[in-house]
């Protein structure tokens, strides 16, 4: 328990599930963003919330979808969601940065493709072969569509970094 919050675990089989329904589709309960600059995030944040994270509705930092012109800069922005899944102590999901060893079903992977501090793109992962090494996990995503693809065979990137979810303060 922290800050009177009830903590839940994240339900991987949950998330993955989805991952699986929705990799190749899209929720027509969400907006695709797509055309907006991506959706990698935006399917994320559904992921997470198949997994049992509780919308945050605090304007900020926040963590929340009511529809496209009503969502919080984490539901769709990479660095975003990365800083509000690492600082939440508040209400919502809550994650670790970790090492690929330290990788489970359900966490995410995010990508940065140029120097510097910026990250583009939110992976799920949705398979781990072996707790070995990068080259034995499998992502899925959106924006370029993908399911269940090995990472280190599908990806080039500049940075890369680990996101454990932990659970949800409810």
């Amino acid at each position: 328990m922290l800050n009177n919050l009830s903590y839940l675990p994240y339900n991987r089989e949950a998330a993955v599930n989805y991952a699986t329904q929705w990799a190749l589709s899209r929720n027509p309960n969400f907006y695709d963003y797509s055309q907006l600059g991506g959706d990698c995030t935006n399917f994320a944040s559904q992921i997470l919330l198949a997994g049992g994270a509780s919308m945050n509705y605090q304007p900020t930092p926040g963590w929340y979808y009511i529809d496209p012109n009503h969502k919080s800069p984490s539901w769709t922005g990479v660095d975003f969601l990365y800083n509000f899944l690492i600082s939440n102590r508040t209400r919502g999901p809550f994650a670790t940065q970790t090492t690929p060893s330290g990788v489970a079903v359900g966490d995410l992977i995010q990508l940065s493709y140029q120097d510097g501090p910026r990250f583009n793109h939110t992976l799920v992962v949705t398979k781990v072969e072996s707790a070995i090494g990068i080259e034995y996990i499998y992502v899925s995503a959106h924006s370029i569509d993908r399911y269940n693809v090995n990472l280190v065979h599908t990806y080039s990137w500049k940075q890369i970094r680990f996101l454990h979810i932990i659970g949800n303060f409810q």
